[in-house]
């Protein structure tokens, strides 16, 4: 009992440091770049942003795409890993208890040495056994509390690793779309000039028949066409790589997302103009910066689980047996037999591999540390990058529109002028070339700017709130399991 008492007194110790968050000095108080001047400090639209484009159909496939997409799946599928393996860790706390029943029937023969002894007691004779058995390892230097400490960080990592799949998957399908839509407007822009540039080839051909123009105009009217025409198998090509793309998304078959892409396109206009955090909000929005993190302190929670080893374990085992020839007899008194063996094990020498270990173990800490303060920077800078890039774009996208607007203008006019011979022809064919290419570099402006407002809308961690519930269970299990992973609060710092 002193034993026991002794113990339970020094189970209170846990060796090895305690975690604590690191602080990233090289974080800013706001943005730096002029571009994130005029945006507000309020994150409210992060949630679902992608509802700011207005379009319906790009709402529902980002709805089918959370609940169905494989990547997300298999997130999904770490949590639960996770989960199972600090399930694992904290049974250690507990005594392991196992028990067997097994039953021998043994003959010997009359010239062995225990045959004369054997007939006495009945040859053959049955022995019917039940064991209990149990052992315990009493935690007194804290293997198993950093143990169940690692591995709790270990699942608050998983989740915020699926944060992160989903918040990629939500910009990946947004950008599919967008990429979609841009070039059913490019291959509109090109239809169109094709459809143009025919008109034009059969007038200058009509004029050409009646000796008005001499056959270069035709040639090259032709050639214009061929050219404009050449452009549609290339953005037809990608079109369907784009709807692919979209369904691998949803986890369906190539081509099964064609009908419903296919519909009249809508020319959304999403506000630009969005708010955004301050940086030092990026780090609780951030889930690859929030899973680094977690990684980080269920690693120094190994340098505990390295350090116990340097000092004894304590262990309590027992057993209890029960013995008869009959199985009835099992119960009765005289069949009865036990033992408890309290023991002590302790690594007095292994040549440095312990504290080689602990090493090893510090080490990986600080790599992780290095890996964090990487990915906290890292994170910083693409928010400013998709900011300057986001306004730049839009400032090209509305240079461009004036441009398209001019080269209508003048289209019309030189084609007025051809008529009436007041230009030569070769004026009419580059103002019609110069359309096309305007309208397509505004096209894929156009879509460019959108793409980078998915693209600083992943950077800011937007798409989820830390309000959500674990994506792997139920809601009303969530609080439980949040509690039963360990160090919540440190993880919303």
């Amino acid at each position: 009992m002193v034993f026991c008492g002794l113990l339970l007194l020094l189970a209170g110790c846990t060796v090895g440091p305690d975690y604590e968050m690191p602080e990233i000095e090289a974080v800013p108080d706001a943005w730096q770049n002029a571009a994130a001047e005029d945006i507000a400090d309020s994150n409210s639209i992060l949630k679902e942003w992608w509802t700011a484009f207005g379009d319906t159909l790009l709402d529902t496939l980002m709805v089918r795409a959370q609940v169905a997409n494989l990547d997300v799946a298999e997130a999904i599928g770490r949590i639960r890993e996770a989960r199972a393996y600090h399930q694992i860790a904290g049974g250690s706390y507990y005594p392991q208890v196992a028990t067997d029943l097994s039953f021998t029937r043994t003959e010997f023969g009359e010239n062995t040495a225990l045959g004369p002894l054997a007939e006495v007691g009945g040859n053959p004779f049955n022995n019917w056994e039940f064991g209990l058995g149990a052992s315990w390892e009493i935690d007194v230097f804290g293997r198993i509390r950093r143990t169940r400490e690692a591995t709790g960080a270990r699942v608050q990592a998983s989740i915020e690793d699926y944060r992160d799949v989903m918040v990629s998957l939500q910009a990946e399908v947004a950008v599919t779309y967008v990429d979609i839509r841009t070039t059913q407007l490019r291959l509109d822009f090109a239809r169109d000039n094709v459809e143009s540039q025919k008109e034009t080839m059969e007038i200058v051909t009509a004029r050409e028949d009646a000796g008005l123009v001499p056959l270069l105009d035709v040639t090259r009217a032709r050639s214009n066409l061929a050219n404009t025409e050449a452009s549609i198998p290339v953005l037809e090509t990608g079109l369907e790589i784009e709807l692919n793309r979209m369904a691998i998304l949803l986890a369906q078959a190539p081509g099964s997302l064609d009908e419903i892409l296919m519909t009249p396109m809508k020319y959304f206009q999403p506000d630009i103009d969005m708010s955004i955090s301050l940086p030092a909000e990026l780090l609780r929005r951030r889930p690859d910066v929030r899973r680094s993190e977690r990684e980080l302190a269920s690693q120094t929670a190994l340098i505990g689980v390295a350090t116990a080893d340097l000092y004894p374990s304590f262990s309590l085992a027992g057993i209890m047996t029960l013995q008869a020839n009959e199985f009835s007899d099992l119960g009765k008194s005289g069949h009865f037999g036990w033992s408890l063996v309290p023991g002590v094990r302790w690594e007095l020498f292994t040549g440095g591999k312990i504290r080689g270990q602990i090493k090893a173990e510090e080490a990986k800490t600080e790599q992780l540390l290095a890996g964090y303060e990487k990915t906290v920077l890292n994170a910083l800078a693409e928010v400013e990058n998709t900011l300057v890039a986001l306004r730049q774009e839009d400032i090209r996208r509305g240079l461009l529109q004036i441009a398209v607007e001019a080269s209508q203008q003048s289209v019309a006019l030189v084609h007025t002028q051809y008529v009436e011979g007041l230009t030569d022809f070769q004026s009419y064919l580059d103002a019609q070339r110069v359309l096309f290419e305007q309208q397509d570099s505004f096209a894929s402006s156009r879509g460019q700017v959108y793409t980078n407002l998915v693209n600083l809308n992943r950077s800011l961690g937007g798409g989820w709130s830390l309000d959500d519930p674990d994506p792997d269970l139920p809601v009303e299990e969530d609080t439980v399991a949040a509690n039963d992973s360990g160090d919540e609060e440190e993880v919303d710092q």
